[in-house]
């Protein structure tokens, strides 16, 4: 019996994000921990950090339902230039690398660029990358956007509405 080769699939969905912050004050909030203070429904589990927040290094985990938990390592983390990356693994499922960039609009506002390539590594990775439509991936960063600027205005998370 033949076996059927596996072909992995890639998708790579980007914004840029208008942030009403300069980017001194928006980067610190790139962090798993951080992130819990102004994004709602985010939940993750630090597995190692020298300092407790983000750090080049680190590794921490988010829940996924119906799957394992991601595992997310920091690939990069450089406070000077506002940029800062992560590996991510979904065991059976996919791999992401996500980039994202703080650069200054003037001296009130920021842009974060935001990258995420995905890439299947199973039938079922390769099936949950074909339902992150652009409309899905749109509604996701655009309540981020939303949610940081809500956050950096009130100093409260932004209710999701369900």
């Amino acid at each position: 019996m033949k076996s059927v080769e596996f072909r992995s699939q890639r998708i790579v969905r980007a914004y840029r994000q208008a942030i009403n912050a300069t980017p001194a004050k928006v980067f610190p909030l790139l962090c798993p921990v951080r992130e819990g203070d102004w994004l709602d429904g985010w939940q993750y589990k630090m597995i190692y950090s020298e300092s407790g927040l983000v750090e080049e290094g680190a590794v921490f985990s988010t829940p996924s339902e119906n799957e394992e938990d991601t595992v997310w390592i920091v690939t990069k983390h450089d406070a000077k230039k506002h940029e800062v990356a992560f590996a991510r693994f979904t065991p059976n499922s996919r791999t992401c690398v996500l980039k994202i960039a703080v650069k200054p609009i003037d001296e009130n506002g920021s842009y974060v660029d935001v990258s995420y390539t995905y890439t299947g590594i199973t039938p079922a990775g390769n099936d949950s990358i074909a339902n992150l439509t652009e409309e899905a991936f749109l509604e996701a960063v655009t309540f981020w956007e939303k949610s940081m600027n809500y956050f950096l205005e009130t100093g409260e998370r932004l209710k999701r509405k369900n």
